[in-house]
């Protein structure tokens, strides 16, 4: 096996990192602290989710605005790739009321082993199939509890999420400001991990809405 100099190493990921838009490009790299997780035991724990089924039937809803996001969605170069459709907890991310132009909650949930969004890859048949998991916790409400930094996870900071009103893009995705962070267990990641985006996750199979246009109104 041929070994990188740590140097070496830690260039390639920040060249990664910056292609990729986000710091945790590289966050394969990165070991769990206490009490965290690792990506197996996060795998064992949402198997069951691969089938869309048993998440609608644990508590799971799908995007209302029904969008299959993508990098180019965010403004961001298309070769990023794509997120998928979004499957929530309304209960874990603290949602108690149906969004009034925004989506807004209260929570603070960061637990992977129980994470409040599951990613779906729309297939030509009109299957989904599960391609990561995602926790995400609204900005006021994070900081009302006393926090000073977003939320980590092994070691790496959550992306910070926030509209941009002098852009026609909607950066943080018909949102509230939010952190996020995205763990793709279920389709390699040439991104990273951690990457907010996977060029090789396709919406090109997706049937809804393909815009957040209609919902910055």
């Amino acid at each position: 096996m041929i070994r990188m100099p740590k140097t070496l190493l830690a260039l390639a990921c920040l060249g990664l990192a910056a292609q990729a838009g986000a710091a945790g490009a590289c966050s394969a790299h990165h070991e769990p602290a206490a009490g965290e997780p690792t990506l197996e035991q996060v795998r064992r724990a949402t198997e069951r989710f691969r089938d869309v089924n048993v998440a609608l039937a644990e508590g799971y809803l799908r995007d209302p605005f029904d969008l299959c996001d993508t990098a180019e969605m965010m403004g961001q170069p298309a070769s990023l790739g794509a997120m998928g459709i979004h499957y929530f907890r309304p209960d874990l991310l603290g949602i108690s009321a149906p969004p009034a132009p925004r989506v807004d909650g209260a929570g603070t949930h960061t637990d992977f082993l129980k994470p409040a969004i599951l990613i779906y890859e729309p297939q030509a048949d009109g299957s989904l199939e599960l391609v990561a998991v995602e926790n995400l916790v609204f900005a006021k409400a994070w900081h009302a509890r006393g926090h000073a930094e977003p939320p980590r996870f092994h070691g790496v900071a959550y992306d910070t999420m926030a509209d941009d009103p002098s852009t026609p893009t909607d950066e943080a995705h018909a949102f509230e400001p939010h952190y996020d962070r995205h763990v793709w267990i279920y389709r390699d990641n040439p991104n990273g991990v951690f990457a907010p985006y996977n060029p090789r996750v396709s919406c090109a199979h997706h049937t809804g809405a393909h815009t957040h246009a209609a919902h910055q109104q």
